[in-house]
């Protein structure tokens, strides 16, 4: 099982505070990686430490600073894995959100994440080695209502990805994309907490009718980061038990 290890790596995981995020650092702690969460929160962030058990760091940052992202990789130097796993949500109708609130949507998804790859892909480049994986969701590829600017957001993961693999891969540097289904996170549950009928409606979409657990997602970005993985590249793997399949 050695080639599911990634002893001695780095990597960066953002949005490593809570939900998918700290659940990937947990993962990549477990197989031996040294691993820095990135997130707003401070207090968020001190306890996600403690709690992923391994060598962990923290680093206290809003990703949609994009002038301050250049000083930040400088900061905390080249990574061998980065983990775009920021996200803020946003439930609206599409006919009721402006330009602001969709703006902001696109800020945290895809333009901070563009920026990040981009300063620290320059470092993997010239290493001539590194993996990437971004965080897509089941909304790039079924419609559903409510969340436009989500939606949008989350279908741009997969140009800026196929755009990195052809430019990319022949420095060495492999770029993925998970797509969460729904996942037992502190999002999901204020997304359906008193809110019975949709949560049936959920369930009743997932053909194993549960929820997964965020170590599933952190299980694959482990299996995309490490030498198990090596001639993986380009992927968009859904991880929501045949939901969108389903669809």
């Amino acid at each position: 099982m050695d080639a599911f290890r990634i002893d001695g790596k780095k990597a960066v995981v953002t949005g490593g505070g809570s939900g998918l995020g700290l659940a990937i650092a947990k993962v990549f702690t477990k197989a031996g990686a040294d691993v820095t969460i990135i997130g707003r929160n401070e207090e968020k962030l001190k306890a996600a430490r403690q709690e992923t058990g391994g060598n962990c760091t923290y680093k206290a940052f809003d990703v949609t600073r994009l002038q301050d992202i250049p000083a930040l990789v400088e900061e905390t130097g080249a990574a061998d894995i980065l983990v775009n796993c920021a996200g803020i949500h946003l439930k609206k109708w599409a006919l009721d959100v402006t330009d602001g609130e969709f703006a902001g949507v696109l800020n945290t998804h895809v333009m901070s994440v563009f920026a990040l790859c981009r300063e620290y892909g320059k470092l993997m480049t010239e290493r001539k080695s590194g993996s990437i994986i971004l965080i897509s969701s089941m909304t790039a590829v079924m419609g559903m209502k409510q969340v436009v600017a989500y939606t949008t957001a989350k279908s741009a993961i997969l140009g800026l990805q196929r755009s990195l693999v052809a430019e990319l891969s022949a420095d060495g540097v492999r770029v993925n994309t998970i797509a969460p289904g729904w996942i037992d996170t502190p999002m999901l549950h204020k997304a359906i907490e008193a809110d019975a009928p949709r949560k049936a409606k959920i369930l009743d979409r997932i053909p194993t009718h549960t929820f997964g657990d965020p170590e599933d997602i952190g299980y694959a970005a482990l299996y995309l980061s490490s030498p198990a993985g090596k001639y993986v590249n380009g992927v968009f793997l859904p991880v929501d038990a045949g939901a969108a399949e389903a669809f």
